[in-house]
This record gives structure tokens, sequence and C-alpha cells, in this order.
């Protein structure tokens, strides 16, 4: 492969014995050798400290001023970064700050159409309800619930992930998954999971392979950003028929098949023979995801193998 990535220049795994224990001399080896409940617990501190730094950085540097409001690339990242250390660590503080900062991104983002979980209002509204409740906030709760409701899909929507259909219907996923199933009514996104399952298999019968198939400004991508990955993910946690879980199986599968001899993906099928990309977006990282979530474990330890 090319030079789309960051070499690891870490060794591969290799059972411990006493003696290599013994041999480790590097300060990333020896905490990478430590029994795993220490590991975890540096972990656990490094990853609040550096919580601590991008709070910082994207919020108190900045004069608390939202750019972007998005989760995806903008300052609502830095209010779920905030509600998953609370989630972790129960700190009242992370709550409170991750609030006030989904209000700036509410305020912010109340003129935009973009519809997603990452790159829209239904994120704003999604994460404000989850971290509402949280808080024991009736009236926040129910207010940002309300706004999540009004949210309209257009009829030109892409159905991929970071901008389309797939990124509402995740965004309903957060929601059931936090306050409870049918906080978001199945009625609802049965008609969004109805529109993707159309659109895919309408592509799908120009050939190619695969039984669904998407398109996001021309191009038919495979990867977790904008493409068959991505949708797949989201319409796992979807209530299918058992016609569309076939479909769903055999988009996964078809894409195992034509993968690259490394254990990479192509981040399209007008790009099949470049090998180069190895990003979330494109290639082996965010396929990896879909392919453990479908328990297609053979391949998902494949596509890690070249994460890593």
């Amino acid at each position: 492969m090319a030079d789309r990535f960051f070499p690891n220049v870490l060794p591969d795994f290799v059972s411990e014995t006493t003696e290599q224990k013994e041999e480790v001399g590097d300060t990333l080896m020896k905490l990478l050798s430590m029994p795993y409940s220490s590991l975890s617990q540096h972990f656990k501190r490094a990853a609040l400290d550096l919580k601590e730094t991008v709070t910082l950085d994207t919020w108190g540097l900045t004069g608390q001023k939202v750019s972007d409001f998005t989760l995806y690339c903008g300052t609502l990242g830095t209010a779920f970064l905030l509600f998953k250390s609370y989630q972790l660590a129960n700190n009242t503080n992370d709550l409170s700050l991750c609030l006030a900062i989904v209000d700036a991104c509410n305020s912010a983002s109340f003129s935009s159409r973009d519809v997603t979980f990452l790159c829209g209002r239904a994120g704003v509204c999604a994460l404000g309800a989850v971290a509402a409740k949280h808080a024991g906030n009736q009236e926040l709760l129910d207010y940002y619930l309300s706004q999540f409701k009004e949210i309209k899909l257009s009829s030109n929507l892409p159905d991929e992930l970071l901008y389309g259909r797939a990124g509402f219907l995740w965004a309903c996923v957060f929601l059931n998954k936090h306050l409870g199933e049918g906080t978001i009514p199945s009625t609802t996104t049965r008609a969004v999971v109805d529109e993707v399952i159309k659109n895919g298999r309408q592509l799908a019968k120009k050939g190619g392979g695969s039984p669904l198939m998407f398109e996001f400004y021309g191009e038919k991508y495979w990867g977790a950003a904008h493409g068959l990955a991505g949708i797949m993910h989201v319409l796992m946690d979807m209530e299918l028929e058992p016609d569309e879980i076939m479909d769903v199986k055999g988009t996964l599968k078809y894409m195992i098949r034509n993968r690259f001899p490394s254990g990479n993906y192509p981040a399209s099928e007008q790009d099949r023979k470049r090998d180069v990309l190895v990003h979330w977006c494109h290639g082996a990282p965010g396929i990896a995801l879909t392919l453990v979530k479908a328990a297609e474990l053979e391949a998902a330890v494949d596509a890690a193998e070249v994460v890593f």
C-alpha cells in the first residue's frame, strides 16, 4: 500500500513469557506489558487528562464560541466527549459543561438543514435530550425531543451516514438506546428504512453483484462515512424484514469477497485497484466496526490487522 496512513512501528503480538517480560526496556512496551487492570487504569487516567486538554482547546480558548456546531468536526464533539467522560467517571461537572456546550450548538444549528447525528441538527437534539435525562431536567429533555421530532427529511437526501438518511437513523438509535425503545417510534424509522432499502436495490439492479448499492455525488462508496459500511451498520439496528436481512448479509459478503489481498477494502466501486486508504471514512477501520457488529469475525480480524 502507499502512504495514505501512519506506519505502525510497534511489533506484532507475541504471547508473553517470563523471559520476554524481563527484557522489556521501552517505556511504551512496559506499559503494554502490564496486567489488564493496571493498563486500563493508565488508559483511563490518560483519557481523562486528554479530555481536559481537548475541552480547553476547543471551548475554553475559543471564548466559548461555536464556528462549527457538528459532532463530527465541531464543538458538539467536545460535548459528546464530556458526556462519555461523565458516563465513565460520574463527574457531574462534565455533564453540566456538556449541556452548556449543547446549548451553544443548539443556537448555532437552529437554521441548519442538515439532519444527521454526526453533521446535523439531529445530533444536537439527540445529545441534548440524553444529557438532560442524566441531569434530571425533564423540561430540557422534552424541549430537545420536541425539536428532534420537528426535523424534516427532504426527498433528495442521500442515504449515507454523514449527511443522509442513515445518519438520521443513527440519531434515532442513539435516542432509543439511552431514553428507551419507542422514544422515536418504529413508524418514523420504518419510513426512512423503506426509502434506504428501495434506493439501494434500485441502484444494485444496474449491476455489480451486491444486493444493495448507493451513490454519493456519483461515487459508489464502500466506507463508513459515505458508503456501504456506514449504511449497513445502521440498518443492522433497525427492524428488518427477512428479505432485507438477507440483502444486508449479501452486501457484507460481497464486500468481503472483493476486498484487497492485504485485507483492506476499496474506497468505492470506481476505485477497486488502489489499495491506499486506511481511514475511518474509507478503508478497513470503518468497515471493521461494521463487520464486528455483523459478527463477521474472521473478516473483522483481518480488517483490524490492516488498521494495526
